[in-house]
């Protein structure tokens, strides 16, 4: 099975964001017996524009039969392939307080293609505990091991005002690609990945839709 790189690097950012759940209802219809698969089934399913599913699914460049669909299993694979979920990555994550604990101990990263390897923090407190399995480190090792292992991933769960310069260590390192979950804009060099989870833009929406949904009831 073979991807388009090409249309992986054209892929818009709500497609991506949308290939995971598709994913997840895929994986539900496995688990009761079905064995193909529209996109007008998977749109219903999940109350969504079919049109939009369908252009969802052909970027990842497989290919349906018309009246027939998909077959399931090959589409949950192509979709494994094509975002990567079959070729783990390893990571390493700054920041082992209550978020990057909670990180380190989700256990579906693994099934998604990326194993956290080794965790870091400055708290001489938090250094040398074991969390999850993981031996917390100072962060100052944090470049040496990225070198020596060739870690491509790191993850920032630190407060935001360190977020900057633990980005500039993981950088130093050979890191290619940083997920971050600190509140805080960063900024890396050209060529390198970064993907921002804002989990305050999230609170935000919801306590906006909550009140406006009050609101009407009032």
């Amino acid at each position: 099975m073979q991807n388009n790189p090409s249309l992986r690097r054209e892929i818009p950012e709500a497609s991506l964001r949308r290939l995971p759940i598709y994913y997840r209802s895929l994986q539900g219809m496995v688990a009761a017996g079905a064995s193909r698969v529209s996109c007008a089934d998977l749109a219903r399913v999940l109350g969504l524009d079919p049109t939009q599913v369908r252009k969802d699914v052909e970027m990842t460049g497989i290919v349906g039969k018309p009246r027939v669909g998909y077959a399931l299993d090959e589409l949950v694979r192509w979709i494994e392939n094509f975002l990567g979920w079959n070729r783990p990555k390893d990571a390493v994550l700054a920041g082992a307080g209550s978020l990057g604990s909670a990180l380190l101990g989700y256990e579906r990263f693994r099934r998604h293609g990326m194993q956290i390897v080794a965790a870091f923090d400055t708290d001489p407190e938090k250094i040398g505990q074991r969390i999850h399995g993981r031996e917390v480190q100072p962060l100052m090792f944090l470049p040496d091991f990225v070198r020596q292992h060739k870690t491509p991933v790191g993850v920032i769960a630190t407060p935001a005002a360190a977020a900057q310069s633990v980005a500039d260590l993981m950088v130093s390192g050979g890191i290619r690609a940083i997920w971050n979950f600190a509140p805080a804009h960063i900024h890396l060099p050209d060529g390198f990945i970064l993907q921002n989870e804002d989990l305050y833009h999230s609170l935000a929406s919801l306590s906006f839709k909550l009140e406006a949904n009050n609101a009407l009831r009032r």
